[in-house]
């Protein structure tokens, strides 16, 4: 899963020396992802990682609903689904954020999330080495952009690199 802040806005950390240190809010994500599994037991936790604007996470379903018609609106959720919980785990969040800096209904989140099914040992080993790899490649991210952002804004003769650190 990737869940990602309403206009990418880094709300909840930023990355240090290739680690994410959590914000209050980003405290509240990681809070609320750990009670997650202890309040919906249909699902486990897995791989887990809370970034500046946006959280991974490796969710599994214990409970397989039927698959078929079941009659239900299109816009009904499946109850111990990946989209209840998504429901849930956002609207929680939400509602503690909002209140401690006094911001009724403002939306933390985008409006959807991304989901990938995971369907053998090769593809979670990936995804877990994405997931704690993420605040490096975050930070890796972070320096490219600040030399991209130095070498056009002009380089008058300078290497990226002098650049760099002359900033």
């Amino acid at each position: 899963m990737t869940i990602c802040a309403r206009d990418r806005e880094c709300l909840f950390g930023d990355i240090f020396d290739g680690e994410m240190r959590l914000s209050e809010f980003g405290t509240i994500v990681e809070a609320e992802w750990a009670r997650s599994s202890e309040i919906r037991k249909e699902i486990e936790m897995d791989e887990f990682i809370v970034m500046p604007n946006h959280v991974h996470g490796i969710v599994t379903i214990k409970w397989h609903p039927p698959v078929g018609a079941n009659g239900r609106s299109p816009l009904q959720m499946t109850p111990k689904s990946i989209s209840s919980f998504m429901s849930g785990f956002k609207s929680s969040v939400t509602k503690i954020i909002n209140e401690q800096r006094n911001t009724p209904a403002l939306p933390v989140w985008q409006r959807s999330y991304y989901e990938h099914v995971i369907r053998n040992e090769e593809d979670l080993d990936r995804i877990r080495k994405y997931i704690v790899e993420n605040p490096l490649n975050g930070l890796m991210m972070k320096i490219i952009r600040r030399i991209l952002s130095i070498v056009i804004a002009g380089a008058n003769g300078r290497s990226p690199l002098q650049i760099f650190y002359d900033h």
